[in-house]
């Protein structure tokens, strides 16, 4: 499991160190991460992706969620309506209505999601939008001290501004 931890950074000089330095400690550029309020970033910094930058994920949970409930209550309310008698053809309707309610939640709510601002970098708008740059990283669960300490020691300009867990190891 992997750990996300967040920094931000005063400009893009201490960006391409900072990138630098983590690439130097062995975390892959696949897990290192940064977003702007809307300036473009020079081409060397990678840059967060869809499912960083955008509410994707998470309105993908929430539309699961949702449509398997809905789904559910349909497949009861077709056999109502339906009136059928057997056993196995009643399971057969309520967990194939549960999983389309599910998939199309599911997908309507992850649509709807890749048009809304990430809600976990909320709280970085501020500082972004004076000019900071957000660093993601995503380091293994045993690199976090390490990692931590190296930053401080090497960038004092940059500030830790928080530590997310349950990241996927394999995005």
């Amino acid at each position: 499991m992997r750990h996300r931890l967040y920094y931000l950074l005063p400009d893009v000089t201490v960006a391409r160190a900072a990138l630098n330095e983590l690439l130097l400690a062995r975390i892959e550029c696949r897990h290192i991460h940064f977003a702007t309020a809307g300036q473009t970033l020079p081409p060397d910094l990678p840059e967060a992706n869809l499912m960083q930058r955008t509410d994707v994920v998470r309105g993908a949970e929430m539309g699961m969620a949702v449509g398997a409930a809905l789904g559910l209550v349909l497949g009861i309310a077709l056999l109502y309506y339906f009136d059928i008698d057997r056993a196995g053809v009643k399971a057969a309707v309520v967990v194939l209505a549960t999983l389309v309610g599910m998939l199309f939640g599911t997908w309507a709510s992850s649509m709807q999601g890749a048009s809304l601002p990430n809600s976990r970098l909320a709280s970085f708008m501020p500082e972004l939008e004076k000019g900071s740059i957000l660093l993601m990283v995503d380091v293994p669960a045993g690199m976090i001290d390490q990692v931590e300490g190296m930053l401080a020691n090497r960038h004092p300009e940059m500030h830790f501004s928080g530590e997310e867990s349950h990241i996927p190891t394999f995005p």
